[in-house]
């Protein structure tokens, strides 16, 4: 029978998503969050939509790059000296998914979703979802002796695998890079969205429709009672449901592994803050030698970077995100203090933990309980590709029929 009351739990861009297009088919929606909405990784993430980049993270230069971070000092990538058994199983996966035969499978993977993403959003604005997306290029800045090569294999990928990708290159440095950036590459048709608006503009939607999102609820157990599949929290009674969607990011693996989901899932924390330049931002700009990304946001900026592999409760650490600062004074105009940008008047300082995979791929799809599915993983890719994992699974879910599109990222799929 198709199911007529479904709990999503997890009230980020994925579960807010899911619950949407669940209410497409008319279903009865309830989502209940540990602490509110958007309070994991989706909040104060870049709020790229670029699925011209969507990419397994696991891949030979990254592995590089990571060993050698371990050993240099203010590194872009960072593995905590307190590694759990959760977490060197992990990295253990990771490093065997970092081939190049592994990632151009994973790719064919991602891209099936990627192709799709922007369709997803063009869905939600055409539903009444009030939220501003922005059609910009996206500007990647490069210093001398770095190589483009490496993102324009990616952005051929993406193009191979049915996307459509134009790009081109430039040189000499433009606003807001300083002299040090000499050649840009310029990537036409992506997205940017300003995250906290857009997520509280998808929850007033999902509201508006007779969904009811309960925060401070933390759920404790999923399975059958006595009037059948039911959800247990903390902080109430359970609450009974024809259906359950799991869209908890970094926490998936509390409920998860009850589930039969065998897929661990890393908590690679990112930072952000915003910071005033001297010229408004037209676009995004991305510097890949130090992976920090700017962002428009109002009349500031919002710089986010790093990656953090560490436990997804730990405490904000102000050094992390003073490192990003540092790493990109050198290479944007007024950094410096020059021509009114003020460096030190920094705003919504924030951590989040991105919900990462040894293989790169997301875990979405049914488990070992029936009426239970699941949907998280995506790593830094949460944003572009949230919207298009709640239309498939959601079609899946009260449908009845597979989506193909959904098959690579079956949760309870064996890793090699």
């Amino acid at each position: 029978m198709t199911p007529q009351r479904v709990m999503v739990v997890g009230a980020g861009v994925v579960g807010l998503s899911c619950a949407w297009f669940l209410q497409e088919y008319g279903a009865e929606v309830v989502v209940l969050d540990r602490s509110g909405v958007g309070a994991g990784a989706s909040w104060g993430n870049a709020g790229y939509v670029v699925p011209a980049l969507v990419a397994p993270l696991p891949e030979p230069a990254l592995l590089r790059e990571g060993v050698q971070s371990l050993l240099t000092r203010g590194s872009p990538i960072t593995v905590s000296r307190r590694l759990s058994g959760t977490t060197l199983t992990f990295l253990a996966g990771f490093a065997r998914n970092s081939t190049a035969r592994r990632w151009r499978r994973g790719m064919a993977a991602l891209s099936r979703l990627a192709v799709d993403s922007l369709g997803a959003f063009d869905e939600l604005a055409k539903g009444g979802v009030p939220a501003e997306l922005h059609e910009r290029t996206i500007r990647v800045g490069f210093t001398a002796g770095q190589d483009t090569a490496g993102l324009e294999h990616e952005l051929n990928a993406a193009r191979a695998a049915g996307q459509d990708v134009s790009h081109r290159t430039s040189a000499g440095h433009e606003p807001p890079f300083s002299d040090r950036i000499t050649h840009v590459l310029h990537l036409e048709g992506q997205r940017f969205v300003a995250p906290g608006p857009f997520l509280e503009a998808l929850a007033g939607a999902v509201r508006e429709r007779g969904g009811e999102i309960v925060e401070g609820a933390r759920v404790r157990s999923l399975g059958f009672g006595p009037g059948g599949l039911q959800v247990d929290t903390w902080t109430g009674p359970p609450r009974r449901a024809d259906a359950v969607v799991l869209a908890t990011g970094a926490w998936l693996p509390e409920l998860g592994r009850r589930l039969g989901v065998r897929v661990p899932v890393q908590a690679g924390r990112g930072y952000s803050c915003s910071v005033q330049l001297a010229e408004p931002l037209a676009g995004p700009v991305y510097l890949p030698g130090v992976r920090v990304t700017l962002t428009p946001y109002g009349e500031r900026v919002r710089v986010a970077g790093t990656m953090e592999i560490a436990d997804r409760d730990a405490p904000f650490d102000r050094r992390r995100l003073d490192l990003i600062l540092s790493s990109i004074r050198p290479l944007i105009d007024g950094a410096d203090g020059a021509d009114g940008a003020d460096w030190d008047d920094v705003r919504e300082t924030w951590v989040g933990s991105r919900p990462l995979t040894p293989d790169g791929l997301p875990v979405i799809g049914t488990t070992n309980v029936p009426g239970v599915h699941v949907a998280g993983g995506h790593g830094m890719w949460g944003v572009t590709l949230g919207p298009v994992t709640g239309k498939l699974l959601a079609a899946q879910i009260m449908t009845g029929t597979s989506a193909p599109e959904l098959t690579p990222f079956h949760p309870l799929r064996r890793l090699r």
